[in-house]
């Protein structure tokens, strides 16, 4: 189902779910290249701009968290772009949906809305998407923070599974935003003129923004690895000393079980038949455990 909003010479489309009716009818108004057609119909396609004479066709990807607030998806945002009019196509990301929404709401109304043409439409579009991923990106921040302060104190099963959630998003946001650097790199280079003047500052404060994401996304990968080696660094001495005071234990123990076989032998053995032998098998086992704690820890081994 096609949605339009008319703001002056200027036609918004929003297409949620799109059809083959849907496809025939903006091949046949607005004659996209085929190619960009077979796009829309397909999901998960790389991050691009493709530049005409007289549109162009954008695809990127911004990051949304699940409904537990816990995984980060991605959610493809694709545009035709022209110089009277803006389509949106595809299930998008969920601000796209609000802004349309308000703005449908504000022509229902009667009340001018915000824009008067499609690269000021373009970058409110794209400005609400980006404040809304740098709000997202803070949420992974902040749970760096709580994870870099858990650390010495929580239990290892919910360090690992924090750490390991948190990665995953760090992973994805990192292969979702690099590729798209060369996208916008075309608005501030002038390769993508637009069809309003004065733009430029525009474009190139979306570069910032986007340039912001990126450099968050990098230094939170730097973080969640030093995080990673730190927890692993912890657990390995961790165990260590486990492993330490068992091998402390055994040593003490291996002595004591060697007297106690030798004596549970079926053979002739000094003071065998002597009431005070048990007595004094068990002192000299005191004294050889005890001495052995003595030299361990002036070793400071323990």
């Amino acid at each position: 189902m096609i949605e339009t909003i008319k703001i002056g010479r200027l036609r918004w489309l929003h297409i949620k779910d799109p059809s083959e009716d849907d496809f025939e009818h903006l091949d046949a108004t607005y004659h996209f290249h085929p190619l960009d057609i077979e796009d829309c119909r397909q999901a998960n396609q790389r991050s691009k701009i493709d530049i005409y004479d007289d549109y162009y066709f954008l695809i990127l990807h911004f990051p949304v968290f699940d409904r537990q607030n816990r995984f980060i998806k991605t959610r493809e945002l694709k545009v035709f772009w022209g110089e009277d009019f803006i389509i949106t196509i595809g299930k998008t990301h969920w601000m796209v949906d609000s802004l349309f929404a308000e703005a449908l709401e504000q022509e229902k109304n009667g009340d001018d809305f915000e824009v008067g043409t499609s690269d000021a439409l373009l970058y409110l579009i794209l400005d609400k998407i980006m404040n809304e991923t740098l709000y997202l990106l803070r949420k992974v921040g902040l749970e760096l923070e709580l994870i870099n302060r858990e650390l010495f104190t929580r239990g290892a099963p919910k360090i690992i599974e924090r750490l390991s959630i948190t990665r995953k998003n760090i992973i994805l946001l990192n292969t979702m935003l690099k590729p798209q650097i060369r996208v916008f790199n075309k608005f501030e280079s002038g390769s993508v003129e637009g069809f309003a003047d004065n733009m430029e500052d525009y474009w190139g404060n979306i570069l910032d923004y986007y340039n912001r994401m990126w450099d968050l996304t990098e230094d939170y990968g730097e973080l969640i690895e030093g995080l990673s080696t730190t927890f692993d660094s912890m657990q390995t001495n961790k165990t260590n000393e486990i492993m330490k005071i068992l091998t402390l234990i055994s040593s003490i123990i291996l002595p004591l079980t060697f007297l106690t076989g030798l004596y549970g032998m079926n053979v002739l053995l000094p003071m065998q038949n002597d009431n005070a032998a048990f007595m004094v098998i068990i002192g000299f086992m005191l004294v050889i455990g005890i001495g052995m704690i003595f030299y361990f820890r002036r070793k400071k081994w323990m």
